[in-house]
């Protein structure tokens, strides 16, 4: 019971803490746009991806990105590098309750009884009381039961808002999380970007007031670097004095998605946060989603992630 009335304080507090700039408009300290999501609770719709950055340079990269106004990280227990994450939230000097922390759990975590007990553990890691939002990580093993015991922890105050990643796998897999969530999902987190802007997907989540959050907003190292080299995009740049980088986060944002992309570079990190002085037109946005070709960078098929993932023990 005490668990459940500081969560709902905290929520009180997201409201406090964000200035309004219009109706129905919240923004963090950096201008970030708020949304509120299906459960009623705001998320910053801009955050700092972490993937592939070692336990140090994790904690590095927050401790700049606190710095410059970033108040979303984004994390994994199979990034490994939670610990990380933790201690730059313990030491950046900004109040918790100004901080959104999301993590997700890994396929061989998941079942009841067994992921309640890796909540604890990441809890532990991130050495935090609670986590803000909470993702099964991919659509593979017993991911029913895993969403089960994640109710029971928001139930216990120890997670706010739950989410599905990866779940644009197929329309299984999708329709098994939805049909079986008690509490339905917040946020979808997918590939999205604009040479793969997920048209069908997004219209499949709208029913359910589900917010597609963006990995690989930028295209990933998996794709050598296209969409910053793409001359549509190269050309709107130019015309704003912003990186094709900014153009592309600029659009995301404009397009109603929340995006977290990732950068262990100081420079890069100050960079990216650095889109709420400027809008795209509306040629300008349209411009961009001509762009759109549905092409993923990231295509591993789901039966060889079930393969791979399941098998795939983490550390603690």
């Amino acid at each position: 019971m005490k668990k459940k009335i500081i969560v709902l304080f905290l929520g009180l507090l997201s409201f406090m803490y964000t200035p309004s700039f219009g109706q129905n408009t919240r923004v963090t300290v950096a201008n970030v746009p708020m949304v509120q999501l299906n459960n009623g609770i705001f998320m910053p719709r801009f955050g700092l991806g972490t993937f592939m950055a070692s336990v140090e340079d994790c904690k590095q990269a927050c401790l700049v990105a606190f710095k410059n106004g970033y108040r979303h990280i984004d994390t994994a227990h199979a990034y490994m590098n939670e610990r990380g994450v933790g201690e730059a939230v313990k030491e950046c000097g900004v109040p918790r309750e100004e901080i959104w922390i999301t993590s997700k759990l890994w396929p061989t975590e998941y079942g009841e009884g067994k992921t309640l007990e890796a909540i604890d553990k990441m809890l532990s890691r991130l050495q935090l009381d609670y986590i803000d939002l909470l993702y099964v990580h991919q659509p593979v093993g017993d991911f029913v039961g895993a969403w089960k015991d994640m109710e029971k922890a928001v139930e216990a105050g120890k997670v706010r808002a739950l989410g599905i990643s990866n779940f644009d796998a197929s329309d299984e897999v999708f329709h098994t999380i939805m049909d079986n969530a008690r509490i339905k999902p917040a946020v979808l987190q997918i590939e999205c970007h604009p040479y793969a802007q997920r048209l069908e997907m997004r219209e499949k989540v709208k029913p359910y007031g589900i917010l597609v959050e963006c990995w690989f907003p930028l295209g990933g190292a998996m794709s050598n670097g296209a969409l910053l080299k793409d001359p549509t995009i190269l050309e709107i740049a130019e015309a704003h004095g912003k990186s094709a980088a900014q153009i592309i986060l600029r659009w995301h944002i404009q397009e109603g998605f929340s995006v977290i992309p990732g950068a262990t570079n100081p420079a890069y990190i100050k960079e990216n946060i650095s889109i709420f002085d400027f809008k795209l037109s509306d040629a300008e946005m349209a411009q961009m989603r001509s762009l759109n070709k549905e092409k993923r960078f990231f295509n591993m098929p789901l039966g060889e992630k079930a393969d791979v993932y399941l098998k795939m023990q983490l550390p603690d």
